[in-house]
């Protein structure tokens, strides 16, 4: 039920990004179990469901410089490679914080960061305490990475 597929990739890069395992293999179980081709309806492609743009964007000199066409999001050791970057990139904008990395991977680092600025929604600590009510999505999302990641932990970690 929580398999470690493509651990080469994810222990790799794992310790390229400093980004522990159990985040990455939660992430990919949450978002695509472990399903390589998995396309969502919004778009989001591969084992770790990055959007097109997103991926054109981390590939751009701003960031890793590949300029990597999309469909390289079907590649497992590609998607996981940009994926965890990509929580790197959210760690390090979010102060190393677990549930806003999972809130600003599915709901956008955008939004992330006006809640964080809004009473209604920040808690005053420097995360979430309440999400938008359109975002359900999100607060589930973030329920789910941090169960699932809890279960790795406790299954291999």
């Amino acid at each position: 039920a929580y398999p470690q597929k493509y651990s080469e990739y994810v222990e790799k890069y794992s310790k390229e990004f400093n980004i522990p395992e159990d985040l990455i293999y939660a992430t990919i179980k949450v978002e695509s179990s472990f399903e390589p081709e998995a396309i969502s309806r919004a778009g989001a492609r591969g084992l770790m469901q990055l959007m097109p743009s997103t991926f054109e964007w981390l590939t751009s000199d701003e960031h890793l410089g590949e300029h990597l066409t999309p469909n390289m999001l079907y590649d497992p050791e590609t998607n996981i490679r940009y994926g965890v970057y990509y929580l790197k990139y959210l760690y390090t904008k979010f102060g190393y914080n677990g549930d806003l990395v999972s809130a600003a991977y599915n709901g956008g680092e955008g939004n992330v960061a006006e809640w964080l600025l809004d009473e209604r929604y920040a808690d005053g600590d420097g995360g979430l305490r309440d999400y938008p009510d359109d975002f359900d999505e999100t607060k589930n999302y973030v329920k789910k990475i941090r169960k699932t990641r809890e279960t790795y932990q406790k299954l291999y970690y």
